[in-house]
């Protein structure tokens, strides 16, 4: 079949590059293992080819640049996955995937396997700039104003061992977004880009800068409203410097960029980056139209059939009540007439949120190469998705994902839950997070119930990192250890959308075996107290935490 992916493939340049970095570990890993290399001069060295040290095994961190896979990938992760670790994968909320049981003796060979299929672990952990991510839907969402891709892969170019910040004060996450609707959480970034138009209706860069979650979550705040595109590169350059100069590295938890920019206050730090910017803007940093069209030309664009929308889906929606559900919650609108896009859902009994098994994967692989020309996408909310979907191919593609345990007609509603890793496997969590998602998602299995109650995003977190991002969920959950034992503190009211809010505590932490319960109390609450029409923020909004606040703890005084 044709295969015409939408993403940017590796030159001679880039491949060669990526060799001589798996070479370059190999070397670096057998002295390791031969008494030869420092464990903590290793350390910094398997840290920036994204290999952590975890519970249980090494953890390691492939980067998926925007979120963007071709088929041939999926299947040799299928293959990492079954070779050389426990035959699953995890896919995170920055679009990454994670192998959780390799032994480290095996890491450079998976290096090089990632390095056949021009993929690699360069940067995905470190105090450096990580993988850059994107709305899931660039370039096939309708609300789209440009294509945010082209501009994340000139940010991964300019970015990736970059030597000036390779050794930043702390980690670096950028997010890129080309719609009108954030689906990336733009604004709890280190830097969000978000694409404009100005006055006079050129395309430009709204930039915020200092949003983060973990241990002191913040809002980024607007640093430039109107960023024209020939500057992107110069402007990003001038951040990071100031950055690189005054960030804190004498104390790890005030190390972000988010701490710079509230001391010094978004004013200060904005003269700053002026300042510094006024030494770049004319420099080689100056994006001109031949680079970016250059870029623009080295991604295969899809070539889309003349099609019209296909009037029997209504009828087999009509006949087929599981279908309907499915097409309804897990596909949405294309740009284009006669596609739609299709989310495979990763959250199901007796699996992590986010987790595929290598059989998944290569059969994934197979699904795309006949449905959506060989193209997967990886999402923030720990999905996976075909974006190039032919309309009349649904139903078939339905069956198929239904066999494969991805058809689970549960996106955007509360089982699809967003859930990091936990003390299951993670070193710095505090408590258990997967059974905690495999008990919420259990209690609202009934499809019924679950359509009933609408779409509300609930995060789990093991620890104050906020890999789970708990901060922006509608309802956030954040292990803590008391006396040895799994509490999970609950947070009402965030979002990460162009609503952008940090959730608040809403009372004393609750024991594990409690809240379950306590998510149902809150749903109920929610639900009982709802007008037409009304989401759960809106009803938080106009009734207060009060009410919620007396069902959940009522049983406990």
């Amino acid at each position: 079949m044709l295969r015409s992916f939408t993403m940017y493939a590796y030159n001679q340049i880039d491949q060669k590059l990526v060799d001589e970095r798996v070479e370059q570990f190999r070397d670096q890993t057998d002295r390791f293992l031969a008494g030869k290399l420092d464990e903590e001069v290793f350390k910094q060295l398997r840290l920036r080819n994204g290999l952590y040290v975890q519970r249980h095994a090494p953890m390691l961190r492939v980067a998926v640049p925007y979120g963007i896979l071709n088929s041939d990938q999926m299947r040799m992760l299928g293959h990492i996955a079954r070779t050389y670790d426990r035959g699953y994968a995890h896919v995170t909320t920055r679009q990454n995937f994670q192998f959780n049981w390799p032994a480290l003796e095996t890491v450079p060979d998976i290096l090089a396997h990632l390095a056949g299929v021009q993929m690699h672990a360069i940067q995905t952990s470190g105090n450096c700039i990580r993988n850059v991510t994107s709305d899931p839907l660039a370039g096939v969402a309708p609300d789209e104003l440009e294509d945010p891709r082209i501009w994340c892969e000139l940010l991964r170019q300019w970015s990736t061992l970059h030597p000036e910040f390779s050794f930043l004060p702390r980690k670096f996450k950028f997010a890129v977004t080309g719609s009108r609707q954030d689906r990336v959480a733009s604004q709890v970034h280190d830097i969000g880009l978000q694409l404009v138009q100005n006055g006079q209706g050129e395309v430009c860069f709204k930039v915020l800068v200092g949003g983060g979650m973990g241990r002191t979550p913040v809002i980024g705040k607007l640093i430039r409203d109107f960023l024209p595109r020939h500057d992107l590169l110069s402007y990003l350059d001038a951040i990071l410097r100031v950055y690189n100069l005054h960030g804190r590295r004498d104390n790890i938890y005030k190390a972000r960029i988010k701490i710079l920019v509230n001391a010094l206050g978004i004013e200060t730090f904005r003269e700053q980056v002026e300042a510094e910017w006024q030494h770049l803007r004319e420099s080689d940093l100056k994006l001109s139209d031949q680079r970016i069209d250059r870029i623009r030309e080295s991604f295969q664009i899809h070539k889309y059939k003349d099609l019209e929308d296909d009037d029997g889906i209504k009828d087999q929606c009509a006949q087929n009540p599981m279908f309907n559900s499915w097409y309804r919650q897990n596909t949405q609108a294309h740009k284009i007439r006669g596609y739609r896009i299709v989310t495979l859902s990763l959250k199901n009994h007796g699996q992590a949120p986010g987790d595929i098994s290598d059989t998944q994967m290569e059969q994934v692989a197979d699904l795309a190469d006949q449905y959506s020309a060989g193209e997967i996408r990886t999402t923030y909310s720990q999905n996976l998705i075909l974006a190039q979907v032919e309309q009349v191919e649904l139903y078939s593609l339905w069956q198929a994902l239904t066999r494969l345990r991805l058809a689970n007609p549960n996106i955007g509603t509360v089982n699809d839950v967003i859930c990091c890793p936990g003390s299951d496997f993670c070193a710095l969590a505090n408590a258990t997070s997967i059974d905690v998602s495999e008990d919420i998602i259990r209690r609202f299995d009934a499809l019924d119930k679950l359509y009933s109650i609408g779409n509300i995003r609930i995060n789990i977190s093991g620890c104050i990192n906020a890999c789970g991002h708990h901060h922006v969920g509608n309802i956030g959950l954040l292990g803590v250890d008391k006396n040895g034992e799994d509490w999970y503190q609950i947070t009402l009211g965030g979002a990460a959308s162009n609503y952008t809010a940090l959730g608040k505590v809403l009372g004393p932490a609750v024991a594990k075996r409690d809240v379950g319960e306590a998510i149902e109390k809150i749903i109920e609450t929610y639900v009982d107290y709802r007008q037409v029409d009304e989401s759960f923020l809106q009803t938080l909004e106009r009734i207060g935490r009060d009410p919620f606040k007396a069902r959940v703890y009522v049983s406990r005084h």
